[in-house]
């Protein structure tokens, strides 16, 4: 089965780091991915840029409208994901257990499947 680990964090946490606590915390997500890799897991996995170079875009009657980002009203973000073949729900949740960024933020847990699926 396809899971996903996403990682939930608050919008401006990464302005709050050194150059190099973000330099270090980035280095241990590319060893955990490393490691995933490895362990024959990983199918693929990224970083995102802040919210702040995003946009959001949704279309009613036709009118296509886009916001762009930083969003005021974000109280977290996505920061990146892990996209990994796993056996079970349980395994997925013992990586997300694993991954460094659960010390300093969420990592959401998902599976992959078609959105009319429960």
């Amino acid at each position: 089965m396809t899971w996903m680990l996403l990682i939930v964090e608050p919008p401006d946490q990464r302005q709050s780091r050194s150059e190099a606590e973000a330099r270090d915390l980035y280095d241990r997500m590319l060893r955990f991915g490393d490691e995933l890799e490895r362990r024959g897991l990983l199918l693929g996995s990224g970083s995102l840029a802040s919210h702040q170079q995003a946009a959001r875009v949704s279309r009613n009657d036709g009118q296509v409208r886009v916001m762009d980002g930083p969003f005021a009203e974000a109280k977290e973000m996505i920061g990146g994901y892990y996209l990994l073949d796993c056996a079970s729900h349980g395994e997925a949740v013992a990586l997300a257990g694993e991954c460094p960024a659960a010390e300093w933020c969420t990592v959401e847990v998902r599976r992959l499947a078609p959105c009319h699926e429960g």
